[in-house]
């Protein structure tokens, strides 16, 4: 028996690389925004920390970091024209989630504005598979 725990030592033998390890969230009914009280691993966790990332405003709740959230709410009541609101709407939501290492990149984005809602549609491109947002209400 070693001086260190047995996980140690056994990550140790395997070379010192680390597993990547399944996400894994609490699963969310995206209509009411209210848990289900089911697990959800892989592609559906990746699918609720989108959810939950695109619904958190950055740099407002000390819990998260400054890399997670988004930062939707610089537009609002702002007058800026249509085609610079959806190229910023583009660039807040990429920011926003290409932070997480499970996610390659956002395709198929679309942005539709209604009086004073923005909706988002796109396609995030996951190591688990492709996970598609409609119309998604971010302001």
């Amino acid at each position: 028996m070693g001086l260190f725990p047995s996980y140690i030592e056994n990550s140790a033998a395997a070379g010192g690389v680390k597993k990547p390890s399944v996400p894994r969230e609490y699963g969310i009914d995206f209509a009411t925004g209210q848990l289900t009280g089911q697990t959800v691993a892989g592609r559906e966790a990746i699918k609720v920390w989108v959810w939950l990332a695109l619904q958190t405003p950055r740099y407002r709740h000390y819990v998260y970091s400054w890399d997670y959230g988004n930062e939707y709410g610089d537009l609002i009541g702002q007058g800026y024209t249509e085609e610079y609101t959806e190229a910023e709407v583009r660039r807040m939501t990429e920011d926003c989630l290409l932070v997480n290492e499970d996610i390659r990149e956002i395709s198929g984005f679309s942005v539709k504005m209604e009086r004073d809602t923005l909706s988002v549609t796109f396609t995030a491109n996951t190591i688990y598979g492709d996970i598609e947002i409609k119309d998604l209400a971010v302001a």
